[in-house]
């Protein structure tokens, strides 16, 4: 599954570590699931896009 979190982090000023404290996982979780190497899980991704004040829809881009 593709995603657009690394342009949205950015835009935001923030960085992989900045992220991984306020959600609560490590920063290697978050640049994993940015080099779409591991997809989050539900309440991980509903907390993804909260953070960067997008959907999930917006977030993530499903591969058919």
């Amino acid at each position: 599954m593709k995603n657009n979190i690394k342009a949205l982090r950015k835009e935001l000023g923030l960085r992989q570590e900045d992220m991984a404290n306020t959600l609560g996982v490590t920063r290697q979780t978050i640049n994993a699931i940015e080099n779409e190497k591991y997809n989050p899980t539900l309440e991980l991704a509903m907390k993804l896009a909260r953070l960067l004040n997008t959907t999930i829809e917006e977030l993530f881009i499903l591969d058919l």
